[in-house]
């Protein structure tokens, strides 16, 4: 799934939208200090109470928020695995028996609690349903609907959620004219921030893709192994970030430790560029081959594909492996690289590094930025200083 794929079903998930049908919705509690089911209760999504159904919106479109790569991954199931879960959430998408559904979406509970101690009470809410997309953009003029010809995507959402204790909080009673402790037990179940979560089948323009499954982590570049690997029974995976340092370490095993800027901003500029011109397609990668030859046409003289492969084969201890290219390069036209000294911080976009110059004067190392216009700080325009000249008449 792309970004676009993933926009186009989050969008879906508002109160009373003809384009999205929720069956059911089946919860589970999990206690955790046993790490058993403590209680589970299925119902028609339709029979809750509009506000009701509005948290849990909210919450499914939280499950589908965040970046690729880094707060959601696409991921393969594996092959030979025992208790498959790609079966049986395929079981569980094709069954029109309710408690046949809710037998299999407990078995996928049951991988949850198996050698695994949560910290807290956990709800684990399970949807099916079918969102529709019209298979043509609407047309105002046009008689015909752009609902009248849909393309139906059953599917499957899973969110996990923590609980909180209640507030403990002093209350007043205007009727008895006195001060109360307000008591509640009840434990409160945190909807705005889900800690986990998947969407099964993954779904690319509209086909559907059993083969691939949504997950969702809690927070960005921190996903749960244990949920990906024995739960989801998914392939592992590289995050963006860990992508960005295989990247970096490779480079550093190939240019060494120092580099200039305008280096830097060439190899930048080189793998942006491979970004854009394919960014309606498949995300592109690069394997050492590629990255050689970005490395040499940026500059680095000391890229051979030998060097390379060899990189490669330290760094990730797979020569073949592939970097997702929109991985491994900063927010391009955001100020996203930050350039920190003990007198400055400075944030610049990849685009603009190469006005960023380090460089000598009179014996001294400073940082240098080319800039269009005078320079304003606190109200007042900077006046150029000639500090070549300076560090000239200093040298005679």
């Amino acid at each position: 799934m792309n970004k676009k794929d993933i926009a186009n079903i989050r969008k879906q998930f508002k109160v009373n939208n003809d384009l999205l049908n929720i069956h059911e919705i089946f919860n589970v509690y999990i206690m955790k200090e046993s790490s058993e089911i403590y209680h589970h209760q299925s119902m028609s999504f339709d029979f809750m109470e509009e506000e009701q159904q509005e948290l849990f919106m909210n919450n499914f479109k939280k499950v589908l928020t965040g970046q690729l790569d880094q707060k959601l991954f696409e991921l393969k199931f594996q092959r030979d695995v025992e208790d498959n879960s790609q079966l049986i959430l395929h079981q569980g998408l094709l069954t029109q028996d309710t408690e046949e559904w809710k037998g299999q979406m407990l078995r996928l509970v049951e991988k949850m609690l198996k050698d695994k101690q949560y910290e807290m009470d956990v709800v684990v809410s399970f949807i099916r349903g079918e969102y529709m997309k019209p298979t043509k953009p609407r047309n105002e003029e046009a008689e015909e609907s752009e609902r009248d010809t849909v393309y139906t995507h059953p599917f499957i959402l899973c969110s996990v959620n923590k609980t909180q204790d209640p507030k403990k909080e002093l209350l007043f009673d205007y009727v008895q004219k006195e001060f109360k402790y307000n008591i509640v037990v009840d434990p409160v179940i945190n909807l705005k921030a889900p800690i986990s979560g998947f969407l099964f089948p993954c779904f690319t323009e509209n086909a559907a893709d059993v083969n691939h499954v949504l997950y969702s982590a809690g927070k960005a570049n921190e996903p749960d192994y244990y949920f990906i690997e024995q739960v989801l029974n998914a392939e592992e995976m590289m995050t963006a970030q860990e992508d960005k340092i295989v990247f970096e370490e490779v480079m550093r095993k190939v240019a060494g430790d120092q580099i200039n800027t305008t280096t830097l901003s060439n190899v930048y500029e080189e793998i942006n560029r491979t970004v854009e011109e394919n960014e309606e397609e498949e995300i592109p990668k690069l394997d050492y081959k590629d990255v050689e030859k970005v490395l040499k046409s940026s500059g680095v003289k000391e890229a051979e594909p030998e060097k390379v492969q060899e990189a490669f084969k330290t760094v990730i201890n797979d020569e073949s492996y592939e970097l997702k290219a929109s991985n491994i390069v900063p927010k391009y036209n955001s100020k996203s690289i930050k350039i920190k000294t003990k007198v400055a911080d400075i944030a610049v976009s990849p685009q603009d590094l190469k006005y960023v110059r380090q460089t000598q004067l009179g014996g001294k190392l400073c940082l240098m930025i080319e800039v269009e216009e005078n320079t304003v700080i606190e109200g007042f325009e900077m006046i150029p200083e000639a500090l070549v000249q300076k560090a000239k008449d200093h040298e005679e």
